[in-house]
């Protein structure tokens, strides 16, 4: 895995997010390898984790936990962006998270479409 690897927008799109003062953190279904592939790069985000290193893989709702422990912030006030529908989107929202799909790669433009991933997740108020 090197910088070939990732999208052209991904490391400016990461950048602003962090220039805007957000908590960017990068964590999904992937080896310790991609991990510490990923931390080479020196991404602008201020974390990494995968599910090996955690030993728990989406969409088990301990991985969203680790997610929710790693932002340190409440699970309300989390958007979990992910391409793929029932592992990110709708496993995420049943966490609690806000999440979003981003249409990429296989997993972005497969399977259902979600219709409920704009609600808030339960208990929380609108942004």
């Amino acid at each position: 895995m090197d910088e070939n690897d990732l999208y052209p927008d991904v490391r400016p799109a990461l950048a602003t997010l962090q220039q805007k003062g957000l908590w960017v953190g990068l964590a999904g279904n992937q080896t310790a390898k991609a991990g510490s592939l990923l931390r080479k790069l020196d991404l602008p985000v201020d974390a990494i984790a995968t599910s090996a290193e955690w030993g728990v893989a989406k969409p088990d709702p301990a991985f969203f936990r680790h997610v929710i422990e790693l932002a340190g912030v409440a699970p309300n006030e989390l958007l979990y962006v992910g391409d793929h529908c029932d592992n990110d989107v709708v496993a995420g929202h049943a966490a609690g998270l806000w999440t979003a799909l981003i249409r990429r790669g296989p997993w972005g433009h497969c399977g259902r479409t979600p219709r409920r991933f704009w609600r808030t997740p339960t208990g929380s108020s609108t942004p």
